[in-house]
């Protein structure tokens, strides 16, 4: 495993880091062109991530990104998941962003394989997965919130596949956290950032609302400038000391964080739901037909032409889609408030010259409320009788109910009672204990064992009983009183039954609300445990040197026991699906275990060293057997070569044969109905199936372009659950690249990367599904319309989708990178930093044999894969320009570019292509985003840094219909996770040194 020992002399002196380092910030450049060289002798071997040979060379065969601390801060960013999403290699993931589906995760996504893809390493140990939720949006992956910013000294991410060194998951990745766990004396840091936005009415958005405004102020209001929200303050404090003659060393960090919500009705491109068309203005602001006065469909009639209350008749009238859909968007939160403390402690004694005794403890409590649009009856089946003393002659007319009960669709919104809060809390414990040192001369081990906890607990407040709405809605009058009262009530068999009047104008009454709202209620654990062994040694001290050779062969090799158990426990509402708010039942899993027993080797073997055209060259190898409780056995290996034909030029390849074991709830959990996005259902309203076509999937006739059978809130049912009989996933990665150091102070890099996954586990997207049954009459069997021909009333159709061994992903590209410094005399110096990443091709084939398509450039669905629905750029890049004035005071400026995307029913592939997309949708525009920063050093105690990003307050790209959550990255009309969504960020940092 990586040192526990800070190794200041590989990342600060050593020149030839910065021939693969090439993302370090630029102070830190510049310092290094200052400093001596040290030769080879001197420089403590530390290890690096890829390897865990201890090595004197920060390089190896696979390309490393690196932020340092200085970076970190440059950045201004509070949240580890940002600092991450502004590498060019990273895409959309669960975030604080995220409200309807949060998991109250973050999560890192390499390549946009996905989070469960990539390995997140503490101190260069797994760290333990986070949430144990089994919903569809919940993945157990890695939660980035373990991780406080503050501490962190610099981030490793290692692209292309590592399983033979690191185990399961490390296919798209690595991406490993060096905190700073040596520290002498006490520093003080304290943050404060706040959103600034100006409205610019984008697309002429803000002029829709206000013309709604007029004639439903209720619902729509268009928002002010904004001068300061999403306020976010934390608190920090790091201390340490050495002890027993400078043998030990105690290192002790505490830090608070709280991060003020912010809401969709804050931004005027989000406070109203967007409609699709040829334009924002022309489409206007749409909605859910789960209104605030009720949209009433007979069910038994396909031509019923669906009713609502008019609150200025207070009498049932034609639902109108164009001034009668719910604006949700306002209750949203654009970003969750938080409040979040962290401890870590890090201590290490040299109990003799070859043994020191080391560990690590980190405690992490996170509080958030994910709030989203009220509750109420989605679209329920509910038998009315005509003897109903609540509804009006009018109202029975209308609804075609004569002298028998009539089933009637009831779509009717909560709006007395308020947004829907998901209130989320997870608390993690880790900790390490280990020895390490010489166990014979020249021979080093490092033995530990590792255990981490986390604990869920949630609360979801102001949904609906469903079955409480039926009791609710079963009215008749009383014969003891000649009151209004529930059939339930009357019968003696739910005494505490109140009548939900919404057939009348205010008739909806408190003690109603407090029948009907019930809350949600879940908890949970994962547990990690990890024990494990290494040993490593340099051969050249036992004579195992190649002739030509300076250095030895290096070896290492070990041995890890990994056990993972999870428990996920949920009430009565949520696992019979009785709450009306949610997409399906959250079922618990129990008791569910995943041991892997592992056995690994590596081998370093320089060849060649300072001879003509052979300044360097060596070749490495790694493999890896794992076995499972699952009676899975899986082998990984990978290669590696580099050559140096001089000093200033090093080329490098790497080959992967990279595993990925199904995760506890890939295998193991409980099936239930989730919700997938879709433009439309091609055989509803305005179909665009033909009749034969829709009858393959369940139409008849009389449905064929019934209205009922579109959802306009785009969202429809799929089941989604566990397979315990999944295969590994298996991926061949490679990376081949060059290393150019021309001058001292310039360095350039180009490497080429392939990621190819097979028999990958995941979701059939419901929507190929759909397009396959209604094109070629394949997976018909899949497809399962309710007896109204829908596939979005609750309880009703649905496309089955549950995890399957699918076909591949394969994904290739390059990333380039640049740094230059250059001293400036008396005026400083100056630093030049380049980063970015061009994807050729993202190829996903989500059946065997139906056929690949090429994602890169697009967005939209989950057809280019649950981690890829998100935009796919093809190009961003990351460029910081620095210069260190001679008063103490740095600047700093950073151009952050991310290309434009397209929906993917353009995509002229007939997987992909949906003619329904609307002109509005069907392209995102490239973003360029500007950064400055300073860093003011007052004295050696106190230094400020601060600067704003997004300086130009540009607005993200628009898109209707983009409020579902992290399944596809969406909310408040853009994808907040990938591009800049709330306008300028101002931050400043104070640090105290004593």
């Amino acid at each position: 495993m990586r040192k526990n020992k800070r190794s200041p002399v590989v990342f600060i002196k050593k020149p030839t880091v910065v021939a693969t380092q090439v993302a370090l910030a630029v102070f830190a450049q510049l310092a290094y062109a200052q400093q001596p060289v040290q030769t080879a002798e001197r420089v403590e071997r530390v290890e690096v991530t890829g390897s865990r040979i201890p090595t004197v060379e920060a390089e190896g065969p696979s390309p490393i990104t690196v932020m340092t601390q200085q970076e970190i801060r440059t950045d201004g960013l509070s949240k580890t998941e940002d600092l991450l999403n502004t590498l060019p290699q990273v895409y959309a993931a669960q975030g604080s962003n995220a409200s309807n589906g949060a998991t109250g995760t973050a999560q890192v996504n390499l390549r946009g394989l996905g989070p469960t893809r990539n390995l997140v390493l503490l101190n260069g140990r797994r760290l333990p997965p986070g949430s144990p939720g089994t919903g569809g949006t919940s993945l157990y992956a890695a939660d980035l919130n373990q991780i406080p910013a503050p501490l962190i000294q610099r981030v490793e991410v290692l692209t292309g596949g590592a399983s033979a060194v690191y185990g399961s998951d490390a296919m798209s990745g690595v991406v490993n956290f060096i905190m700073n766990d040596r520290f002498e004396g006490l520093q003080v840091d304290y943050y404060h950032s706040f959103y600034n936005h100006q409205q610019h009415n984008p697309d002429g958005i803000a002029d829709v609302i206000a013309a709604r405004e007029r004639t439903n102020p209720s619902q729509f209001h268009v928002p002010g400038d904004v001068n300061a929200d999403g306020k976010v303050n934390g608190i920090s404090m790091l201390m340490g000391r050495n002890f027993a003659d400078n043998k030990g060393n105690a290192t002790l960090f505490l830090a608070y964080k709280k991060e003020d919500a912010v809401n969709q009705s804050t931004r005027d491109f989000s406070e109203c739901a967007l409609n699709g068309g040829t334009s924002f203005t022309a489409a206007g602001c749409g909605g859910s037909s789960t209104a605030a006065t009720g949209r009433f469909t007979n069910a038994t009639d396909p031509l019923a032409v669906p009713q609502t209350l008019d609150p200025a008749t207070n009498a049932p009238r034609n639902f109108r889609s164009s001034t009668d859909l719910f604006n949700f968007a306002p209750y949203n939160y654009f970003r969750r408030p938080s409040e979040q403390f962290n401890l870590a402690a890090f201590a290490h004694l040299d109990v003799t010259s070859r043994v020191r005794a080391y560990s690590e403890i980190n405690v992490h409590d996170y509080h958030t409320d994910a709030v989203i649009a009220p509750s109420g009856v989605f679209g329920q089946v509910v038998s009315l009788d005509p003897a109903n003393p609540l509804l009006t002659p009018a109202w029975r007319t209308a609804l075609g109910i004569g002298a028998t009960p009539t089933d009637v669709v009831i779509q009717r919104r909560n709006v007395e009672g308020g947004g829907r809060d998901d209130d989320l809390r997870l608390s993690s414990y880790r900790g390490v204990l280990g020895i390490k040192g010489e166990a014979v001369k020249n021979i080093n081990y490092d033995a530990f064992l590792q255990h981490g906890k986390v604990l869920y607990q949630e609360v979801y407040r102001n949904d609906f009983s469903t079955q409480r709405t039926l009791k609710a809605l079963d009215v008749i009058t009383d014969p003891a009183t000649g009151q209004p009262a529930c059939r339930s009530f009357v019968n003696g068999t739910d005494p505490n039954c109140v009548p939900y009047n919404i057939w009348t104008a205010g008739g909806v009454t408190q003690a109603a609300l407090d029948y009907l709202q019930t809350p949600g209620l879940a908890n949970g654990t994962t547990q990690q445990t990890v024990y494990g062994v290494n040993f490593n040694a340099d051969l050249a001290n036992y004579g195992m040197r190649m002739p030509g050779a300076k250095t030895g062969v290096g070896v290492s090799v070990g041995a890890e026991r990994r056990k993972e158990r999870l428990n996920f426990d949920t009430d009565v509402e949520f696992s019979t699906f009785d709450l009306a708010g949610q997409g399906g039942p959250i079922i618990g899993v129990h008791d569910k275990y995943l041991n892997a027993d592992e056995v690994f080797g590596e081998v370093r073997l320089p060849l060649i060293d300072n001879r003509p055209f052979m300044y360097s060259l060596s070749l490495s190898g790694s493999a890896r057997h794992s076995s499972y409780s699952t009676n899975k056995t899986t082998n990984t290996y990978g290669l590696g070569a580099e050559w140096a034909p001089v000093r200033q030029a090093r080329l490098r390849g790497s080959y992967q044969r990279a595993v990925r074991h199904a995760n506890i709830i890939e295998l193991f959990q409980a099936q239930g109905t989730n919700l997938f996005e879709l433009s439309q259902d091609p055989c509803g309203a305005s179909p665009t199936a033909t009749l034969a076509q829709c009858a393959r999937t369940g139409i008849t006739a009389a449905q064929y372009g019934s209205a009922l059978i579109t959802n306009p809130a785009g969202q429809y049912n799929f089941l989604q659950g566990g397979n315990a009989d999944l295969k590994p996933e298996t991926a061949n990665t490679y990376t081949l690249g060059v290393v150019l150091t021309p001058l001292r102070n310039l360095t350039a890099t180009v490497d080429y990367w392939s990621i190819k996954i097979d028999d990958a586990i995941g979701t059939p997207p419901p929507g190929t599904i759909l397009n396959q049954c209604l094109n070629s009459g394949q997976f018909c069997n899949l497809v399962q319309r309710d007896a109204n021909g829908t596939l979005w009333l609750p309880g009703g159709g649905r496309i089955i989708a549950t995890n399957q061994n699918l076909a591949l992903y394969y994904v290739r590209g390059w990333d380039f990178s640049a740094s230059y410094s250059q001293r400036l005399g008396a005026m400083g110096g100056l630093g030049l930093n380049w980063l970015s990443s061009y994807t050729a091709h993202w190829e996903y084939e989500p059946f065997k044999g139906l056929g690949r398509f090429d994602c890169a450039g697009l967005y939209g669905g989950l057809e280019c894969g649950n981690s890829q629905s998100a935009p796919n750029p093809k190009w961003r890049h990351k460029v910081r320009g620095t210069w260190l004035t001679p008063w103490n005071l740095d600047l700093a400026l950073t151009w952050r570019h991310i290309d434009a995307v397209s929906h993917i029913g353009t995509s002229g592939n007939p997987l992909l292509n949906d003619p329904s997309v609307p002109a509005t949708d069907a392209h995102l525009p490239s973003r360029d985003y500007f950064d400055v920063a300073f860093m003011w050093t007052i004295n050696k105690t106190f230094s400020l840094r601060g600067g704003v990003n997004n300086i130009f307050d540009k607005d993200p790209p628009i898109v209707s219909n983009a409020n579902s959550g992290p399944s596809i990255g969406g909310n408040g009309g853009t994808f907040p996770q990938t591009y800049d969504a709330l306008g300028r960020l101002v931050f400043m940092n104070l640090t105290m040194k004593f």
